[in-house]
């Protein structure tokens, strides 16, 4: 069902998938009006769009919210208080406001992460929403979203002002790749200031399942889509779903040599050190920045949970999402690489300069 007419509402706008969806949204759907929520708007090739920071009225007389604005950190660099004030608050926030102003459909956008892995690093094949897995999660980014999720599938079936009810969903992409993607271009950064030759931070057979940021985008849509068709909105609302597509499971580091190595880039065979001793260099890294906390912030570019979250077998399927979103990822595997390889390629020749200078 289209959202022909609809008022939408995307926070994170100007975020790497906020953008994808934005347009997505413009080039799909005859909206009656879409409002970009944002630090900072840098569409400017966009025309079709209000620019709504800071703008109290931003719910008003709208019928779905795409809620994607949260901050990533899984080193540390961000403090807890701030983290649980955006990811959880703002979720709080927004919900209570979208109760207020009768807005019918909310989507939140979560992550893989809320699920683990463990600290035992028991791996998952192919998971489903239904798989058992106990976990005590470690990262406070990690936290924060799953505490935010909840929140959010809670809030369905809320009575609204005007007699009607809340629908609420949650998305839960893997790994999100593809242009854009700060992550790619760091680990670009790091393999150019080691003459090429890209670090192996995770084991070849620790595979996991990235997705491409556009399928991540037409998720979102569908799931929109489901929420405002009365068949689907019942079994829809109030549950989360899992979304990957058909890109090749593989390890995170070996992932980046795979989008890499056409531009040139090799990667090392072998974890500098093994698994078992990179634990202990974390933990004294973790105690050396606890020790300095008073006098200086001190963040350790690897942590435990994050070695963890880089060598446990983590993959799952969209099986849930396709048959009850009707989502089908809209790019093939090549047509993802080739697209993020064109944008690596590009940023390549600014980054070989400014490790230069």
């Amino acid at each position: 069902m289209a959202l022909n007419g609809d008022v939408c509402v995307v926070t994170g706008a100007c975020g790497f998938l906020g953008k994808r969806l934005t347009r997505l949204l413009l080039e799909e759907e005859k909206l009656s009006e879409i409002r970009l929520v944002d630090r900072q708007i840098k569409l400017e090739d966009v025309q079709s769009f209000k620019d709504c920071r800071g703008d109290t009225r931003v719910l008003s007389r709208a019928s779905t919210v795409f809620h994607m604005a949260s901050i990533i950190d899984v080193t540390g660099a961000v403090e807890r208080s701030e983290l649980y004030g955006v990811n959880v608050k703002g979720t709080q926030m927004l919900l209570e406001a979208c109760i207020e102003e009768n807005v019918s459909s909310f989507i939140y956008t979560s992550s893989i992460e809320v699920m683990g892995p463990n600290a035992s690093r028991e791996p998952i094949h192919n998971g489903t929403e239904d798989t058992v897995y106990e976990c005590s999660l470690k990262f406070a980014y990690s936290k924060t979203k799953k505490e935010a999720e909840q929140r959010s599938l809670e809030a369905n079936g809320e009575l609204l002002p005007d007699g009607t009810q809340l629908a609420t969903c949650a998305l839960r992409p893997m790994y999100i790749y593809g242009e854009g993607c700060r992550f790619l271009l760091g680990h670009m950064t790091d393999g150019v200031r080691n003459k090429n030759v890209l670090y192996r931070v995770s084991l070849p057979d620790a595979k996991v399942n990235p997705v491409y940021v556009g399928n991540v985008a037409v998720a979102h849509l569908q799931a929109a889509r489901g929420l405002k068709d009365p068949n689907k909105r019942n079994t829809i609302g109030g549950r989360f779903y899992n979304i990957s597509d058909d890109t090749p499971a593989v390890s995170y580091s070996d992932f980046n040599h795979v989008l890499m190595s056409p531009l040139g880039f090799h990667i090392q065979d072998k974890l500098p050190l093994p698994l078992s001793l990179l634990y202990v260099l974390c933990f004294l890294l973790e105690m050396v920045s606890a020790i300095l906390r008073p006098l200086i912030r001190f963040v350790p570019p690897l942590n435990r949970p994050l070695l963890t979250m880089l060598n446990t077998t983590f993959t799952f399927t969209y099986k849930k999402a396709q048959a009850e979103l009707g989502y089908v990822p809209r790019y093939t595997w090549q047509e993802a690489r080739n697209s993020t390889l064109e944008w690596l390629a590009e940023q390549l020749p600014a980054i070989r300069d400014e490790v230069k200078a």
